[in-house]
């Protein structure tokens, strides 16, 4: 089995793409094509131009969650489409999100669309708080508990509950889990809520333990050096064979986990294509 993955929606690029804050990946495996995510804005439509991708064949669309950095794209991507698409999340994707950024005011961050708006442009919402099965070797992780001990949900990111403002605890956050004979490739969006707990989660949903690949955010640019070096640490421990980091890692995570996983760390930009398993593993 094949798997192919072409970013095309990050923070940085490579080949004269389109970079911003926000994520968005193409992933092929399965004859199936699925969108997992879709960036904040024109990168992933304008960057699928650019690689001779074209999303009108896309068979699925993840939400990883409800921010408007992984959302942004959506509305773009159903008029490419032009016709029903299953739009899988979960429930509270549609929550009311807001974020207090560097100290500042809360400013909404959620879906800037309407929903009534996109499924009058073929979104079929298919919203579940459990695992979703794509494909018979594809399933989406569903809730993701939190079960370490260090791996938090920031505090300056809220809901909205009327003219409340709670903590958003992101239910909603989830990822992709892809079975292959060499071991789980699992794409993250942010990570919310912890990149080990999501890799504990997709094992869970796989009923397989040896990840092969971890792919995407993990929302490490505001960890506490303890957390980062027990993040690490439980990463190597976990046996993850590869690390691709995207959006919101951070440099200073980055160069850490860099550090550790040596050749089998990668920074996954806009532009990036892999195919997977790698050839040094097929060697």
């Amino acid at each position: 089995m094949e798997v192919k993955i072409t970013t095309l929606s990050e923070n940085s690029a490579t080949g004269g793409c389109l970079g911003e804050w926000g994520l968005s990946m193409l992933v092929e495996v399965s004859d199936k094509k699925i969108l997992f995510d879709t960036g904040a804005g024109a990168a992933a439509m304008q960057n699928a131009q650019l690689l001779g991708v074209d999303l009108a064949g896309i068979d699925a669309i993840v939400l990883s969650h409800g921010h408007h950095d992984h959302t942004g794209g959506l509305r773009d991507v159903l008029r490419r489409v032009v016709r029903q698409v299953d739009v899988i999340a979960h429930p509270d994707v549609w929550g009311r999100k807001y974020g207090s950024f560097g100290g500042g005011p809360k400013r909404f961050n959620g879906i800037p669309f309407v929903r009534e708006g996109l499924e009058s442009l073929g979104a079929n919402f298919q919203l579940s708080t459990g695992a979703v099965r794509l494909a018979e070797n594809v399933t989406t992780t569903g809730e993701i508990p939190m079960v370490t001990d260090y791996e938090i949900v920031e505090k300056y990111l809220y809901v909205r509950d009327g003219k409340e403002f709670k903590q958003d605890l992101l239910v909603d956050d989830l990822a992709l889990v892809i079975d292959t004979e060499f071991g789980l490739v699992v794409i993250t969006g942010c990570a919310h809520r912890g990149i080990v707990n999501t890799l504990k989660q997709a094992r869970k949903a796989a009923g397989k333990d040896l990840i092969y690949a971890a792919i995407g955010g993990t929302h490490l640019v505001h960890a506490s050096p303890e957390r980062l070096e027990r993040t690490s640490a439980d990463l190597g421990e976990m046996g993850v064979q590869y690390l691709g980091v995207s959006h919101c890692t951070g440099f200073k995570a980055s160069a850490r986990l860099a550090e550790r996983f040596g050749e089998r760390f990668f920074l996954n930009n806009s532009g990036t294509k892999l195919e997977l398993p790698f050839k040094e593993r097929q060697s």
